[in-house]
């Protein structure tokens, strides 16, 4: 489907806020028709943040891929995998929605897909507060860092580069670059965050609700002149 595209960049794009923030942010640097958003199936709890990943890219333009990788539901046991698991998130231990190893896996398909088009980065919307709050392993600039050094071994390109321009942010100035892209309004209105696959506010019950919507709160605190539909 990709053969013949030539890109600059490849956005790991979820179809959540974040993602979409780092896909405004590659838009902006590379110009739209040199990003490539590459979304995953991986037969997750809801679907509804892949078709909001779909809409955004027709929205902005750019060209989007989805590819498959069902076998993660086979090898390792969560409840983002398996829909008949309920969510928990225990004190002091990870939440049960942690899938084993799958930042990096998607970093490393995204880099062989970007070496494909000759592109010599991708861009992640990992955040460290994922890691602090949430106890994804998988979530901080150090990880990334060993991950980026097996990949250039892996391409055989010592310039290839994981950008997670997010992360070392805290939701609330996720929503300020947001504001700033003029993206917000938008992204508010049209990502899911929700482990759950509700749109806006979400379940405000999961970890992921609960982050977005102190975020939210935060920003709104700050911003008291911008629009008081998301109000938490």
């Amino acid at each position: 489907m990709t053969n013949n595209l030539k890109k600059q960049t490849i956005v790991i794009h979820s179809g959540g806020m974040d993602s979409s923030i780092c896909l405004a942010l590659a838009i902006k640097k590379f110009s739209v028709e040199n990003v490539l958003s590459l979304s995953f199936t991986y037969e997750q709890r809801h679907s509804t943040e892949l078709e909001q990943a779909k809409k955004i890219c027709r929205t902005w333009g750019v060209d989007h891929v989805i590819l498959a990788i069902p076998c993660l539901k086979q090898i390792t046991t969560n409840a983002l995998t398996h829909n008949s698991i309920e969510i928990v998130h225990e004190a002091g231990s990870p939440p049960n929605t942690l899938v084993m190893g799958r930042n990096g896996l998607m970093a490393r398909l995204g880099a062989i897909h970007a070496q494909e088009l000759g592109a010599e980065s991708i861009y992640m919307g990992i955040i460290n507060v994922e890691g602090s709050h949430s106890g994804y392993r998988d979530c901080s600039r150090a990880y990334m860092d060993l991950m980026q050094t097996i990949l250039r071994i892996d391409l055989d390109n010592e310039k290839f580069l994981i950008e997670t321009p997010l992360v070392a942010m805290s939701k609330k100035e996720t929503l300020m670059l947001a504001h700033e892209l003029k993206v917000l309004d938008f992204l508010l209105e049209e990502t899911i965050t929700c482990y759950e696959g509700f749109p806006r506010q979400g379940c405000q019950k999961c970890p992921a609700c609960r982050l977005r919507n102190e975020g939210i709160r935060q920003f709104l605190a700050e911003n008291p002149s911008f629009t008081m539909k998301y109000a938490v």
